[in-house]
C-alpha cells in the first residue's frame, strides 16, 4: 500500500490521471507480485493487476491487497472499461520500455491523450523503504556466504568456470531464487578484464577476481572480490592496496547531499595520484535494486546528482593493466543521513591462496 500511495502522488505532480505499467519491474515494483504476462492499471481511485488464469490464484495470496486482480478475455476492454468509468482523458504510458509497434496499437486502442511517463517509475525505485532494505541485506548475506564458501572449497586445478558455478550453486541452494548478474570470475592476465567472462581453464597464477550477486525476492546484491592465487608479488600489493585505499577514501565521503561525481573524484584522484592514470576506466559504483544498475551512479558523468536517504549504492574501485592483471573491490552500502550503513562483511584485505 505504500508504494501504491507513492505513485499516486508521483502520478498527481506529474499530471497524470492513470498509468498503464507494462513494464515487468515495475509491475512488480507497484503490486509486490512477480508475472511475465500482463500490466498493471492504477488511477487516482482504482489500482488493477490484469493477468491471465496462470497467475490469478498466486496473485490473490501474494500481490498488495489494494490491488483488484483481474484475468479478462480482453485486457483492452477492460482497461478501456476502467478508464470510461472513471472519466479517464489522459493516460500515461511507459515510453522507456514500449516498442513502436505497441505504441502504435495503444494510439488505435485508447482513443484517448497519451502522455509518457518518462523516469517516473525509475526515479521512484530509486529510494529504498525498509522493507526494500531488508531484502538487499538478505540478499547480500547469501552473497557474503557465498564467498567465505569459495575460499574454503576452491583448490588450484578448479577452473574459472568451476568457481563462478560453485558460487552460483551455493546462492541458490540458501535461498537465492537467482542471480542478479552472470557470475563473474576471471584470474591471472584475464583479471584485467573488468567484465571477462569465466572460461573452461584451470585458475592461472596471480589475480582472480569474483563479481558476483544473489536476487532475493526481486532485490539485488552486488560484490567483487579479488584474491591472488600463489604469493603476490610487491607491485600486485601495491596496485591491490591502492584500490582498497580508494574505496576507504570513498566510502568515507558517501552521505546524504553528496554530489555523486565527487565521491567518484576521491577515488579517481587517488588512483591516479598512484601512478594508475586510465587504468580505471569506469565509473565508481552505481545503484541497485530490482534491476542491477540503476540510477543515480558515481561517475564523472553522473550530472548533477547527489545522494539522498535510501539510495543503495555499490562502490567498486579497480584498476586494470592490459594483459598484465587487474584488480577490483566492491561494497554494497545503503546512504544514510550523516553516513552510511554496509551491507557487505566479507574481508578485504589481501587474501593468498595455495601460497
Amino acid at each position: 500500500m505504500e508504494k501504491l500511495s507513492r505513485i499516486r502522488r508521483a502520478m498527481k505532480e506529474n499530471g497524470f490521471e492513470a498509468i498503464l505499467l507494462t513494464d515487468e519491474i515495475n509491475c512488480y515494483y507497484a503490486t509486490g507480485f512477480s508475472f511475465t504476462d500482463g500490466c498493471v492499471l492504477v488511477t487516482d481511485r482504482s489500482a488493477h493487476l490484469i493477468t491471465d488464469t496462470r497467475y490469478t490464484e498466486e496473485a490473490a495470496m501474494h500481490a498488495d491487497s489494494a490491488f483488484e486482480v483481474a484475468a479478462p478475455q480482453s485486457r483492452a476492454s477492460y482497461v478501456s472499461e476502467v478508464l470510461d468509468g472513471e472519466g479517464v482523458k489522459t493516460l500515461g504510458y511507459e515510453d522507456l520500455s514500449l516498442s513502436c509497434a505497441d505504441f502504435r496499437k495503444m494510439q488505435k486502442t485508447y482513443p484517448l491523450t497519451l502522455k509518457a511517463m518518462g523516469d517516473l517509475m525509475s526515479t521512484l525505485r530509486e529510494i529504498k523503504d525498509s522493507d526494500e532494505l531488508l531484502l538487499m541485506k538478505r540478499a547480500q548475506e547469501l552473497t557474503d556466504r557465498a564467498f567465505t564458501h569459495i575460499l574454503t572449497v576452491m583448490t588450484p586445478a578448479m577452473t574459472e568456470t568451476e568457481v563462478a558455478l560453485e558460487l552460483e550453486f551455493f546462492m541458490r541452494k540458501n535461498g537465492a531464487e537467482g542471480l542478479a548478474f552472470e557470475t563473474i570470475a576471471v584470474s591471472g592476465a584475464a583479471s584485467s578484464l573488468p567484465h571477462g567472462k569465466p572460461q573452461n581453464r584451470p585458475l592461472e597464477k596471480g589475480f582472480l577476481t569474483m563479481d558476483f550477486g544473489a536476487r532475493f525476492d526481486g532485490y539485488c546484491s552486488d560484490m567483487t572480490r579479488t584474491v591472488c592465487i600463489g604469493r603476490a608479488d610487491a607491485e600486485m600489493k601495491h596496485l591491490y592496496e591502492t584500490v582498497l585505499q580508494a574505496q576507504r577514501a570513498a566510502l568515507a565521503e558517501i552521505r546524504a547531499g553528496v554530489d555523486c561525481r565527487a565521491v567518484d573524484a576521491v577515488a579517481r584522484s587517488l588512483i591516479e595520484g598512484a601512478g594508475y592514470r586510465g587504468k580505471f576506466g569506469h565509473g565508481l559504483g552505481h545503484a541497485v535494486g530490482l534491476l542491477i544498475h540503476e540510477s543515480p551512479r558515481f561517475s564523472p558523468m553522473a550530472g548533477a546528482r547527489v545522494l539522498e536517504v535510501g539510495h543503495v549504492m555499490t562502490v567498486e574501485p579497480g584498476i586494470y593493466l592490459e594483459g598484465k592483471y587487474g584488480c577490483r573491490i566492491e561494497d554494497m552500502v545503503a546512504v544514510t543521513e550523516d553516513g552510511y550503513t554496509s551491507f557487505t562483511a566479507s574481508p578485504k584485505d589481501l587474501i593468498e591462496l595455495f601460497a
